[in-house]
């Protein structure tokens, strides 16, 4: 059975070893279908079997793993999160929540032939979309929700997603093959480390997630002229980078006006990119979140009019290409009982319920069956960022938590 203080200082010890295969010097970084991404999974395949489970890379490059409960044939419970990164992150945004799937099959394994439910382990790949602009690739083809299009989705270097697949030994004409059916499954549960203050302000190690936010990602190009920086006259200028600040602004001062709707500005690019030239052209882009689509949509519309206004205004054009879209997603209401009920299991009274500003790989997991999601305390908040940081402490109180929550819900399916 669980030895969690044992397997915590396990977890920990192996995020730090996953933080070795990065792609940047000096900091973390894994994309998908990178040469980190194969080393990982094949690192995380060895842990999986050391733990009782079947591994296999599923055809979109997800590692998965399999340990039967009573019945062979029975579905699963799946658990897991991501093992890919952004740029220059923190080592357990998605991670904490891999490590801590195997070890809840670990502790499990002797019981697994009394459970009417299998478990699997699946450590997701793109969540965060770091290579080719969208997100939760990987969860998507899970789902059975690939949109053909992506396929012509380049990364910086100009490489497409089909040839990145192929370059990977993957086969595009088989990516349909990863998708599970609802019937396959009774749930999918994720732990994660909480990307918000909320747990750490209030001195909470866990709580339960509610909902998770509804996102939409677009590139905005605007356009101006090029002009001599010291011929060109202000009164005569159209300068592009000016009217994209302004643009950057706009969406700051539209949603912090907003109770549950969030947008960033997370990239700005000028061209030529020269110091003595007036820039002819600016990119950047636009993340938005919001609790309900429509509130998040009618934002969206909100900095189009924006954008019209600013480039009227200062003689420029804009266009805009939707990168991602995806809905927001509401926890299942018995895998947040049970979730409750595992954390309460650790002796906490008082359990927060959390809305999910961040989106995460249960987004698309919704769309074939139901969610839950733990969260742990996150010193500050802090995430994406290499000084992301949670307790040895908490992962031993999470992992109890997450244990405890399995077997709510053998009980609850018995």
């Amino acid at each position: 059975m669980l030895d969690a203080a044992t397997a915590a200082r396990r977890i920990m010890a192996r995020c730090d070893e996953l933080a070795a295969y990065t792609s940047m010097t000096g900091g973390i970084e894994r994309v998908y279908l990178s040469a980190e991404h194969a080393r990982v999974n094949r690192l995380a395949a060895r842990w999986m079997r050391e733990a009782g489970l079947d591994t296999w890379q599923d055809a979109a490059g997800n590692q998965c793993g399999h340990l039967a409960g009573a019945d062979p044939e029975a579905p699963s419970l799946l658990l897991g999160s991501h093992l890919d990164t952004v740029r220059d992150a923190g080592r357990y945004d998605g991670i904490l929540g891999v490590l801590m799937a195997i070890e809840v099959v670990r502790a499990l394994r002797p019981v697994a032939g009394t459970l009417r439910f299998g478990l699997d382990v699946v450590a997701f790949w793109d969540e965060e979309g770091a290579r080719f602009g969208t997100a939760l690739l990987g969860s998507s083809a899970m789902a059975g929700h690939w949109d053909e299009a992506w396929w012509d989705l380049t990364d910086e270097h100009g490489t497409t997603l089909r040839s990145a697949f192929r370059d990977f030994g993957l086969d595009p004409g088989r990516v349909g093959t990863a998708a599970r059916s609802p019937q396959s499954l009774v749930g999918y549960l994720e732990a994660h480390i909480e990307q918000g203050p909320e747990l750490d302000d209030g001195g909470a190690p866990l709580g339960v997630v509610t909902s998770i936010a509804s996102a939409r990602r677009f590139a905005v190009q605007i356009d101006g002229e090029a002009r001599h920086a010291g011929g060109a006259r202000y009164e005569t200028r159209h300068d592009a980078l000016l009217g994209a600040s302004e643009v950057a602004l706009a969406v700051e001062r539209l949603c912090r006006v907003e109770h549950h709707v969030i947008g960033t500005v997370g990239r700005l690019e000028t061209f030529p990119g020269a110091v003595n030239v007036v820039p002819g052209e600016a990119r950047l882009t636009v993340d938005l979140r919001g609790e309900h689509d429509d509130d998040r949509d009618r934002v969206w519309g909100a900095i189009t009019r924006e954008l019209e206004e600013i480039s009227g205004r200062r003689g420029l054009t804009w266009s805009a290409r939707e990168l991602h879209e995806a809905p927001a997603v509401m926890c299942d209401s018995l895998l947040q009982d049970v979730v409750r009920a595992g954390i309460e299991n650790t002796g906490r009274r008082h359990v927060p319920a959390l809305f999910s500003r961040a989106g995460h790989d249960a987004m698309a997991l919704g769309a074939v069956t139901g969610v839950g999601m733990l969260f742990l305390r996150n010193a500050d908040g802090i995430s994406h960022h290499p000084d992301e940081h949670v307790s040895l402490a908490d992962v031993e109180t999470g992992l109890t938590a997450l244990v405890a929550t399995v077997e709510h819900l053998a009980r609850e399916a018995a």
